[in-house]
């Protein structure tokens, strides 16, 4: 019989005991909201733990270290935005609509109220490398699924196919992060209008690599 763990916050006795995901769940959450407000350099776990409502004790453990935590959030981050795009993928045959659907998978993450895009893509830790190498994953899996189409449709030697992939995927992260940050700039744009533009330049390149039946 399994039972059900857990958390004792012994500091906050009238605090709310939650099972020990749910407890996780809350502190990442917590955590997001002062890594993207203040940047992981200046968070702090005492205010991690304050915004959470628990003690320090409780958040350490589940997490032994601030590093800890704030791969725990990169991770969940970087698995939604490739997640994403791999629906966008799925979600059509007709390649014009897979572009306009990856792109828009990435403006759709940024515009996110959460601001998680900011500890995937404006980290005040990229030097480190336990978090470079989270953060590069999400160019490299996006970017390994949509070369396999180009790869697929085209009939391209894999490493041109990868080259063109990895240029739709800075397309997309890059002019959706200006997007956000420059929205009265550009007049307020949409993000319907912001994404048809962009997807518009992409696919206007790309479509000029037909088909492999089509050669």
């Amino acid at each position: 019989m399994v039972t059900e763990q857990y958390d004792v916050d012994e500091a906050r006795p009238r605090g709310v005991r939650l099972p020990r995901r749910e407890r996780r769940a809350q502190l990442l959450s917590s955590a997001l909201e002062v890594f993207v407000a203040h940047g992981y350099h200046a968070a702090a776990m005492d205010d991690i733990a304050e915004r959470a409502g628990v003690s320090k004790p409780v958040l350490y453990q589940h997490f032994p270290g601030k590093l800890e935590l704030y791969i725990a959030i990169l991770d969940a981050a970087c698995d939604a935005i490739i997640a994403n795009c791999r629906k966008a993928l799925e979600s059509t045959d007709d390649n014009k609509q897979r572009v306009a659907a990856a792109i828009d998978a990435f403006y759709g993450y940024v515009a996110h109220d959460t601001g998680a895009f900011r500890i995937v893509f404006e980290s005040d830790l990229t030097n480190e490398p336990a978090v470079r190498g989270h953060v590069d994953r999400v160019t490299t899996e996006c970017a390994d699924m949509i070369a396999a189409v180009i790869h697929d449709d085209t009939g391209l030697p894999d490493p041109a196919s990868r080259l063109l992939a990895v240029s739709l995927v800075g397309m997309a992260q890059v002019s959706a992060r200006f997007w956000l940050t420059n929205e009265e700039g550009l007049g307020a744009l949409t993000r319907e209008q912001a994404t048809a533009l962009v997807s518009g330049l992409a696919w206007r390149g790309i479509r000029g690599y037909p088909k492999a039946e089509d050669h």
